[in-house]
């Protein structure tokens, strides 16, 4: 009787162990690939299912988007300067079996295309367009990248360039270009300005030839702008038209 409870025993806790392997649970953001006797058999989840022991193997696949983070990658653009890039990726598994069955690692491999294209790319581009166009160079990143991983069940869905680092040389070359174009602006600027003054004063000289009167309010408002230092000795010159009037009168005075 004690060696048939024992057997007894033995066996369901055998049943246990048993029934332990072939449950599997994966959470919400899991799938589950299951090859049995080496042959895909499929994804499973999310939630609980059975397997056979012994009979299956059981993968598991992560289905949450994935930050990639590309180091620096030093490349000669296609106007031969050296910079050095790096940049982020994020990607998800969309296909879980091929992600499982058609490479070996898709996360290695997936890090390994990123860092490839990105030096291609570099070497495609000029530094202007690295600069000034990069929401452009992202989306070839992303479009390159994500071709080449699509047979892994792989979906790149966002590729950033995250920095730009130059040579020191080309940042004062860079910087001595943007104070020369500084330059260039003012100058157009103020001849511009000097241009327009002397139209402005070619006018006013024809209204002036005109009226002979007018010369004469403008040597009193000149007095008054002068006059509010109060720190200068002034030399005023009459016009020759306001002296007329006593010239006459002293000429007849004589007779």
């Amino acid at each position: 009787m004690l060696e048939l409870l024992t057997s007894f025993g033995g066996l369901i806790l055998i049943l246990i162990f048993l029934l332990g392997m072939a449950i599997k649970i994966v959470q919400e953001y899991e799938r589950g690939v299951i090859f049995r006797l080496g042959r895909l058999v499929g994804a499973k989840g999310p939630g609980l299912f059975l397997i056979i022991p012994f009979v299956d193997r059981f993968v598991k696949v992560d289905l949450r988007v994935v930050t990639l983070d590309i180091p620096a990658q030093e490349a000669i653009t296609k106007d031969n300067v050296t910079v050095k890039v790096n940049a982020v990726a994020y990607f998800r598994v969309v296909n879980p079996e091929s992600a499982i069955v058609q490479v070996e690692d898709f996360r290695r491999a997936t890090f390994q295309i990123a860092q490839t294209t990105l030096r291609s790319v570099l070497g495609q581009s000029e530094l202007d367009e690295l600069l000034a166009h990069r929401e452009e160079i992202n989306q070839k990143l992303q479009k390159i990248i994500d071709e080449q991983t699509e047979p892994w069940g792989i979906k790149v869905s966002i590729v950033e360039v995250k920095d730009v680092e130059l040579p020191d040389t080309m940042k004062r070359a860079m910087a001595r270009q943007a104070e020369a174009e500084r330059e260039k602006r003012a100058k157009i600027i103020h001849a511009s300005g000097e241009f327009e003054a002397s139209q402005k004063l070619a006018d006013a000289a024809g209204v002036i030839a005109t009226e002979p009167t007018a010369i004469q309010l403008r040597y009193l408002q000149t007095l008054t702008e002068i006059a509010v230092e109060k720190n200068s000795t002034i030399i005023f010159p009459v016009p020759v038209d306001f002296l007329k009037a006593f010239i006459g009168n002293a000429d007849r005075k004589s007779e």
